[in-house]
This record gives structure tokens, C-alpha cells and sequence, in this order.
């Protein structure tokens, strides 16, 4: 009983510290796409999210969400359609070293298998972030894909 108890709250604990460090990012807006007669219309929203490693950046994401009765449960699978705008908003200060295709932002698009997920280059040639947005799936993913890129300039 105790060790079920113990096994339990390091579950609980492991869930919400994953929690905790994931970005979360604010709901600007959406528009219905299609008509549900039985929960949610079907959406497009948009997104808006700061690169967690990187101060003066901010990236706003659009895309697909399933409507329905299955949309409004959680359990619908979303389109792969996703499209991102990064754009330098304040001077950039990176808190960290970068490390090439590191995960900046994860949204669930599924039940269980499928995210969105934005990923961030540094071209140092070009003193250029490249942030790009895809889903992966656990079977197969999507090669629809979008970038944004932010030129690294001094801030007034």
C-alpha cells in the first residue's frame, strides 16, 4: 500500500515538473474553417509564444484544429497545417548556448502519437535564428513544414 502510494505521487510529481517547463503559449485569436453541427467548429488559431533561451524574440504560430464531437473531447487528430512568424520585438540576449534543432516550442495534436513542434537553428554566418514548425507522428510524420527566420540587429 505504501509503495503504491510513494509510486503514485513520484508520477504526479514527474508530470508536473514536465509540465512546468514546457512554453506555453497565449491564444491571440482563431477563425471557424467548417461548420460542426455537434461541438467546436473547426479552427485555425493563432498562437503567440518567446523563445525561452532567447530574450527580444517572439514567434507566433498559426494552425489547425479539429472541431467536432471528438475536437471537443480530445481526442480528434489535428491537420498537419502549421505556419510561424519569429520576429525580433527587443535587444536579443540568449541565456544559454544554442544547440541546433533544439525543441523551443511542443503542442499536443492528438490524443496520443502527434505534435507540433518548433524547432530553432543559429546560422552564424548570417547571425541569423531559423525557427521551424512541423508535426512528427510515432508512425509517420508530415513534411509540411514552415520557417521564420530573424536577422540578429542591434536594438535602438
Amino acid at each position: 500500500m505504501i509503495f503504491n502510494l510513494w509510486n503514485k505521487q513520484v508520477i504526479v510529481t514527474s508530470f508536473l515538473l514536465l509540465l512546468t517547463q514546457q512554453v506555453h503559449a497565449e491564444i491571440i485569436g482563431s477563425v471557424d474553417t467548417v461548420f460542426k453541427l455537434l461541438g467546436p467548429d473547426n479552427k485555425i488559431i493563432i498562437e503567440a509564444f518567446d523563445d525561452p533561451k532567447i530574450s527580444g524574440v517572439a514567434c507566433h504560430l498559426a494552425r489547425a484544429k479539429k472541431g467536432g464531437f471528438k475536437g471537443a473531447v480530445g481526442l480528434a487528430e489535428d491537420p498537419s497545417n502549421a505556419s510561424i512568424a519569429c520576429r525580433q520585438i527587443g535587444p536579443i540576449q540568449m541565456t544559454e548556448e544554442l544547440k541546433d534543432g533544439e525543441k523551443v516550442f511542443t503542442k499536443r495534436a492528438s490524443a496520443l502519437f502527434k505534435k507540433i513542434n518548433v524547432v530553432r537553428f543559429f546560422d552564424k554566418k548570417r547571425n541569423v535564428l531559423i525557427y521551424l514548425v512541423y508535426s512528427d507522428k510515432l508512425i509517420d510524420g508530415s513534411p509540411k513544414n514552415s520557417i521564420s527566420t530573424v536577422p540578429i540587429m542591434k536594438w535602438r
